[in-house]
């Protein structure tokens, strides 16, 4: 009989590289990790890893297990689901995550309406980049995240997480008003249809201000300035929306922030809508959708993302 626990471990290994890496993201040790995957092979009867110079990669036996794997979690999950909507009310700890944009718009509004609808859920925030959510899930240290991703950045496939659509919205370039980069009666209706190398390409040769490097974001505004035909002289790194907004009023060049953090802007920024989306989900474990705790709080942040809209 396969041991669960193991097969976690085995699609871990699939995910993240290393037998350190899944070592360091369950807390355990690399040795550790080793003797469980070599248990697992003795238990499936035939090689599962192989190695290959310093690293050790999945066999095709391994690489099939780990589908088997997927499903086999996916299905643990639906039971825990099941078996927590036995119960009476919704309660306990709920984990989430969430970039820091969402941070300071959807997600307050979203705790104050599970506390109003289910008061004895204890929910913790953690701020988290969308790259590093899946992983964060898998290893249980999250249960519920807001996650985006961009045009340039698509969401790679992950059958490991389920994901909600919650919001699409624009992504706007900003600028300091008045700057000699600043393209006169440049506004967000006069810009609707230009293209990417019209807007951003008179800004070619001023700072950049993006998020920091390995996030969605950085790659976001680096892959959108190639589009637009050059390549990004970046001075500041911040994923904070609304330091980049500060930072551009100072005159410390131009940068990129979504719709929900444009507005309020403060004085002495111009805002130009750009052709270029961020979509905003809620994700969580693949099989977890019917958790009476995450889809309470899909509900609350469908009700936070309905209001801003509508305010």
């Amino acid at each position: 009989m396969l041991d669960v626990r193991r097969l976690h471990l085995l699609r871990e290994l699939h995910r993240r590289g290393t037998i350190a890496a899944v070592a360091e993201a369950l807390t355990f040790t690399a040795s550790a990790v080793s003797q469980q995957l070599g248990v697992l092979e003795r238990e499936a009867g035939v090689p599962l890893l192989e190695r290959s110079g310093r690293r050790v990669v999945l066999t095709p036996a391994g690489r099939s297990l780990v589908a088997h794997a997927d499903a086999v979690l996916n299905r643990l999950e639906q039971a825990v689901a099941e078996l927590a909507g036995a119960r009476d009310g919704i309660g306990g700890p709920l984990r989430i995550g969430t970039f820091p944009s969402g941070g300071h718009t959807i997600v307050p509004a979203a705790l104050a309406e599970l506390a109003r609808r289910h008061p004895a859920l204890e929910p913790m925030v953690r701020e988290i980049d969308s790259a590093r959510v899946s992983d964060g899930l898998r290893a249980g240290e999250l249960d519920v995240a807001l996650v985006h991703d961009y045009d340039f950045v698509p969401a790679t496939p992950d059958t490991t997480v389920d994901e909600v659509p919650l919001l699409e919205e624009p992504m706007y370039l900003v600028t300091c008003a008045g700057s000699d980069a600043t393209t006169t009666g440049t506004t967000a209706d006069a810009a609707r249809g230009d293209t990417l190398a019209a807007l951003l390409g008179p800004r070619a040769e001023v700072p950049w201000i993006t998020a920091r490097d390995g996030t969605t974001g950085h790659a976001m505004a680096v892959r959108a300035c190639q589009a637009a035909g050059f390549q990004p002289r970046i001075r500041h790194q911040v994923n904070d929306f609304r330091t980049v907004l500060a930072l551009v009023a100072a005159g410390q060049g131009a940068g990129f922030v979504p719709e929900m953090a444009a507005l309020p802007s403060p004085a002495g920024v111009e805002l130009t809508e750009l052709p270029l989306f961020r979509r905003s989900k809620v994700a969580f474990r693949a099989g977890g959708g019917a958790h009476p705790a995450i889809a309470a709080f899909v509900a609350a942040a469908t009700t936070a993302v309905g209001r801003m809209a509508g305010s």
